[in-house]
């Protein structure tokens, strides 16, 4: 069951993240570089990189299921600086997507890839593998 669950919300999550966040960032990225926000005082071209590497990247390890745990840092991450920094001083209501996306990649966090998972397969694929490359795919 957890399984399944981790296969749901892997999937809509990730994609939901990818299609209405990520890839809109990467597809204006010349365009937002300069006025982007710089929340951790890394400049805002560097914080869009951040930005896009976690919504973009982070999230088709997710839809694929490979390396949920590693992928759902920078995601909780982005999550908090949004929730907290972005819209800290906004309404509830323009924050609260931000919090639900952290809630459910810490649940990730914790469930993992589950069985039906790119990692499940690569991990049964290779465990006669050496250890180096079997200690990666337990991430």
């Amino acid at each position: 069951m957890q399984s399944v669950a981790s296969l749901i919300l892997r999937v809509t999550f990730g994609l939901t993240m990818l299609i209405a966040h990520g890839w809109p960032k990467l597809a204006t990225f010349s365009e937002r570089a300069a006025k982007f926000p710089d929340p951790l005082g890394v400049g805002s071209q560097l914080s869009l990189v951040l930005a896009v590497g976690a919504e973009v990247g982070c999230s088709i390890l997710l839809i694929l299921g490979l390396f949920t745990r590693v992928a759902c840092i920078p995601l909780i991450i982005t999550m908090i600086v949004a929730g907290f920094v972005i819209h800290g001083q906004d309404p509830w209501g323009r924050k609260e997507l931000a919090f639900v996306y952290l809630y459910v990649y810490v649940a990730l966090l914790f469930l993992g890839s589950g069985a039906f998972s790119a990692q499940h397969y690569l991990k049964h694929r290779f465990q006669n593998a050496p250890k180096p490359l079997r200690w990666i795919l337990e991430a």
